[in-house]
């Protein structure tokens, strides 16, 4: 088994994230997005989408899409859980999960992909093109800013964002924010102080690092 990953793209974190709070060790093989080697033929045969991470078995099977990967990594090694050990748990962090996904890491996507000069014709990742469309730019920055007051409101009642434990949405909603931070430069409110506690306990987790 090997992960098909890039060390500084999101999506591979978020994979990397789960698999050392789960104690994994999963070889990984760099893709170059940066050389757009996720064109070249031989990984659009493993991934028509052109996207990573691709979790590669050993039979061959590739496993693309984050939250597909994370399921199958649950299911093979399910203690610690981290997406929940009833049908009620796996629902509402499944919920929660969703919502981080859509409100946050999406908006950052917007963002990020329609402004940045580097990705300019390259708006949506995939095999496809598509030029950016600045309005789109300002609306991620919005949804953002938006996710986070929001975000800011449900950690007040509860020290994780799907209940009283870690879980895989933590790892998406902490993963959004720190890439925000890094590459929109979109600091935390000072005000949003429940957001800025719970930051802090997830970086200082073994996943935030991988």
């Amino acid at each position: 088994m090997k992960l098909h990953d890039y060390p500084t793209a999101p999506n591979p974190r978020r994979v990397r994230f789960f698999m050392a709070e789960k104690g994994l060790a999963i070889p990984t093989v760099t893709v170059d997005l940066a050389q757009r080697a996720q064109f070249a033929p031989a990984f659009r045969a493993l991934n028509p989408a052109c996207t990573v991470p691709v979790l590669e078995l050993d039979d061959g099977t590739a496993i693309s899409e984050v939250p597909v990967i994370c399921r199958y990594l649950e299911d093979r090694h399910p203690t610690p859980t981290l997406m929940g050990d009833t049908a009620e748990h796996r629902a509402v962090i499944g919920m929660w999960d969703r919502r981080m996904e859509n409100d946050g890491y999406l908006a950052a996507m917007e963002a990020v992909r329609n402004s940045l000069p580097g990705l300019a014709g390259r708006a949506l990742v995939g095999p496809h093109n598509y030029a950016q469309i600045p309005d789109l730019a300002t609306r991620g920055r919005q949804r953002l800013a938006d996710f986070m007051t929001d975000l800011n409101v449900r950690l007040r009642d509860t020290s994780h964002v799907a209940g009283e434990a870690f879980s895989i949405a933590d790892i998406t909603a902490f993963v959004t924010l720190d890439f925000a931070r890094a590459r929109l430069k979109l600091a935390l409110p000072d005000e949003a102080t429940a957001l800025h506690a719970w930051f802090a306990r997830i970086a200082a987790r073994p996943g935030a690092q991988a």
